[in-house]
């Protein structure tokens, strides 16, 4: 009896210790992902930028010279 509580201890030790590794794991994911979102929206406002910037340049092109 006392050889099964000692396995079973062991054993809950060696998966408290896996749940904190995949803790550390899914933490440092968050933070990843939450930068990566970060980047993507920064580069989503720089792409709407460049279009609006595009369409500025298209209209000024499209307009008649003053002389007309």
């Amino acid at each position: 009896m006392v050889n099964v509580i000692q396995q079973l201890e062991e054993q809950i030790a060696l998966l408290q210790h896996e749940i904190a590794q995949l803790s550390d794991e899914i933490y440092s994911q968050q933070k990843e992902i939450s930068h990566l979102t970060i980047e993507i929206n920064n580069t989503k406002k720089r792409v709407i930028e460049l279009e609006n910037d595009i369409d500025t340049n298209l209209s000024k092109d499209d307009q008649k010279p003053p002389h007309y």
